[in-house]
């Protein structure tokens, strides 16, 4: 879970079979490079991918909480990026990131190609 106002992730255990709560799970990282983290996915490798709606950059965590990658997406507005970023998605190809920049209103694609 994208927990904004804390700039964490925390998980949350069977998630899709919960009926109860879980309280506020897990904490897997916190602050560092995650500046109020908007949208949230898995990525085919497992990693947690975030997009920051802080500013404007987008955040590659591993299951065990290391912040393995930043890169910025969006550096619009005051501050840079701030409020640009809210969702995503990621296909099977892991080489790709659908990201939705609400300063542009557009549905974007990030490639390492």
């Amino acid at each position: 879970m994208a927990d904004t106002e804390d700039n964490r992730i925390t998980a949350i255990p069977d998630a899709l079979k919960r009926d109860t709560s879980a309280g506020t799970g897990r904490v897997v990282t916190a602050d560092q490079h995650l500046n109020g983290p908007l949208g949230l996915a898995i990525a085919p490798n497992g990693h947690i991918v975030t997009t920051n709606g802080g500013d404007g950059n987008i955040v590659e965590t591993t299951p065990r909480g290391a912040q393995v990658a930043v890169r910025t997406l969006d550096n619009s507005g005051t501050p840079p990026g701030a409020g640009a970023l809210f969702g995503l998605a990621i296909p099977e190809n892991p080489d790709r990131v659908y990201f939705v920049n609400d300063a542009t209103n557009t549905l974007n694609l990030l490639s390492r190609h």
